[in-house]
């Protein structure tokens, strides 16, 4: 069959139409692609530029524990070598690529070993803590104030602060408190995940509706040391009484916002707006359940399941972890986002203010890592989506690390003042009583 020319004609005309429309298509998604691409590229850069002058100072990381428990150091700082790739989170590469300025080491001892001593352990996590601080002086300093933070940037070095996480610890001693802090531990956690005899924790039964007497008093005491008051894991209740008695602004080294995820770790708004009046500073943290609903969902949604493998199983954990580790399979959890850590980010900045936000990643005490923020190297792409957001190098800067060394200085001048005063807390050892409500 023939066609007349003119047809011909159209139809060529229109194969060549519909190829041109296509190579614009095609043209035009790729120049978009490379447009988003070079925005990044801009952020990043205007984020390295940021981190280059100004530290970016993660409130929690959980190295020693990590150390402590990896099956194949078992504890052994020489063994677990940081200028290799880790199997953790952490590593000096890594650290550097992240652009990691000083990290307050978390020396975490469980609240619930109370028979194996929590002294003993307590003291084996600042000793790993300081040894593999004193391992690589080319990369890593023991700092012990905002001014050592500074020095130790300025040189090209981390500065590394160690943060006791739970009271626990101190085992209901004033003086041991103080032994920590000669230890060079900078800020320590009012609770775990267990209720003391002095505190409520957030994942534990309440028991004093806050804090008791005496734990006014190790509030009083930290303030008088100059060592940070962490309210990361307290509950509400204690929130507000460490708010009430302390002198100098308080910190959340890994708590994100109950506004976005209801769970009992994170800050609830109205502890916020409190935390502005302090002059405090929440770090928002890397844990997917605590940023993201989906994942606290998922989360809900296992307890039940457990609570029946446990009936079953009772003590044997080998079995409950192959029958969980199935049901997960099967149903596979959601991943938590990037942009989901710069919800909580921007939550906090919108209740509480941009001077009172920062980072605690959490990274080495957690399982599960966020999409976009798998280890240490990948701070500069949340603040880099920050950026994207609308903030500026100011606020950058404070959320890296000026709001935190604001803190820790306006910490360190209420101690000098309470110190002048002489007076030092000498409460007993012994089991405190409740404070009256």
């Amino acid at each position: 069959m023939t066609f007349p020319l003119s047809r011909l004609l159209a139809r060529h005309i229109n194969q060549a139409l519909v190829a041109s429309a296509l190579f614009a298509l095609v043209g035009a998604q790729s120049l978009a692609g490379q447009s988003q691409s070079t925005a990044t590229d801009q952020y990043l850069a205007r984020v390295k530029r940021i981190l280059s002058h100004t530290p970016l100072i993660d409130g929690h990381n959980d190295l020693p524990w990590r150390i402590r428990e990896d099956s194949i150091a078992r504890g052994n700082v020489d063994a677990y070598d940081l200028r290799r790739r880790t199997p953790g989170h952490t590593d000096l590469d890594r650290l550097k690529a992240g652009m990691v300025g000083a990290q307050f080491w978390s020396v975490y001892t469980p609240g619930d070993w109370r028979d194996s001593g929590y002294a003993r352990i307590q003291l084996e996590q600042i000793d790993i803590a300081r040894r593999f601080i004193a391992k690589y002086p080319d990369r890593l300093a023991l700092a012990l104030s905002a001014a050592d933070i500074r020095r130790e940037f300025k040189a090209g070095k981390i500065a590394s602060l160690l943060g006791l996480e739970g009271g626990h610890a101190i085992e209901n001693s004033l003086g041991a408190l103080r032994a920590y802090y000669d230890l060079g531990v900078r800020y320590m956690t009012l609770t775990h995940n267990v209720t003391l005899d002095w505190a409520d924790a957030a994942l534990d039964s309440a028991k004093h509706n806050g804090l008791t007497a005496f734990g006014d008093s190790v509030v009083r005491e930290m303030n008088r040391l100059g060592m940070l008051v962490d309210l990361a894991h307290v509950s509400p209740a204690t929130m507000s009484d460490a708010l009430n008695v302390t002198q100098a602004p308080v910190i959340f080294s890994h708590s994100g916002a109950r506004a976005l995820v209801d769970v009992p770790r994170n800050v609830p708004d109205s502890i916020l707006r409190r935390v502005t009046a302090n002059g405090g500073i929440v770090m928002v943290p890397f844990v997917t359940s605590f940023v993201s609903p989906a994942v606290m969902r998922y989360d809900e949604s296992t307890r039940p399941i457990i609570t029946d493998l446990e009936k079953k199983y009772g003590k044997d954990t080998a079995a409950i972890t192959r029958e969980i580790n199935l049901w997960k399979a099967a149903h596979p959890e959601p991943r938590a986002t990037l942009s989901e850590v710069a919800d909580q980010i921007d939550h906090v900045r919108k209740v509480a203010g941009v001077d009172h936000v920062g980072i605690g990643s959490d990274f080495d005490g957690i399982t599960e890592v966020i999409q976009g923020l798998e280890d240490v190297s990948k701070f500069p792409a949340l603040f880099a989506e920050l950026a994207r957001r609308g903030w500026s190098d100011d606020d950058l800067r404070k959320l890296a690390g000026e709001n935190l060394l604001r803190v820790f200085s306006q910490a360190e001048a209420v101690a000098r003042r309470l110190q002048a005063s002489g007076r030092i807390s000498e409460l007993p050892r012994t089991r405190p009583a409740n404070r009256l409500q």
